[in-house]
């Protein structure tokens, strides 16, 4: 048994050799990381910089770190062996999301924050995880109580006149690109941009802004 094992592993090695060929390996240089002088530098001294890269406010920002970081998501292995900083995570996934084309790639991303791009990967699925968490939606996703509605409404009047005071909602959408064209109804959701897409939109008060 052991003899036709060792005779496989040569016929495997024989087979390797013509039909692969060695070449060197190039290191790749990386470019020093964005991430950390994100978080350690431009959170205080320049938070227009800060919400430029991460599309939130410093203090925003903290409070959702808060809210998810005690996710079980967030620890792993025996023991719940920890994970990167949730902070470095979180950051990531907002720096993802805040981009499109050649900027959201991979590589990209790796390049910004100088982790791997399966650690990236693995880093967004965490993200979304605590994020679609039940006891994260019911907390901070959900429809406005009566009395954030009048303060909305008085918002809204306050700004303009007595009668656009029920206009109370802003609402804002963006397309999210389909691999391909869908197989029923494919021509349903071909867009302005020629691109196959879903159109989601977020209905919000005022106290919800849209940071540039």
């Amino acid at each position: 048994m052991a003899a036709k094992s060792a005779q496989d592993v040569v016929r495997y090695v024989e087979f390797l050799y013509k039909t692969r060929y060695r070449k060197p390996r190039n290191n790749y240089k990386r470019p020093p990381d964005t991430l950390l002088h994100v978080l350690h530098v431009w959170k205080t001294d320049q938070p227009d910089q800060f919400c430029e890269n991460l599309q939130l406010d410093p203090k925003t920002f903290d409070s959702l770190v808060a809210e998810l970081q005690n996710d079980p998501i967030f620890s792993s292995g025996d023991g719940g062996r920890s994970q990167a900083p949730v902070e470095h995570q979180i950051a990531v996934a907002l720096y993802h999301f805040g981009h499109y084309g050649n900027g959201a790639s991979l590589q990209q991303v790796a390049n910004w924050c100088g982790y791997l791009k399966g650690w990236i990967k693995g880093a967004m699925q965490c993200v979304m995880v605590a994020i679609l968490h039940p006891e994260f939606v019911r907390k901070n996703i959900h429809p406005p109580t009566a009395a954030e509605k009048e303060e909305a409404k008085k918002w809204v009047e306050s700004r303009s006149c007595s009668v656009w005071r029920d206009g109370y909602c802003m609402v804002d959408g963006t397309l999210l690109p389909l691999a391909e064209r869908p197989f029923w109804y494919g021509e349903s959701y071909f867009d302005r941009k020629c691109n196959y897409s879903l159109n989601f939109q977020v209905s919000a008060t005022h106290i919800l802004y849209t940071m540039p």
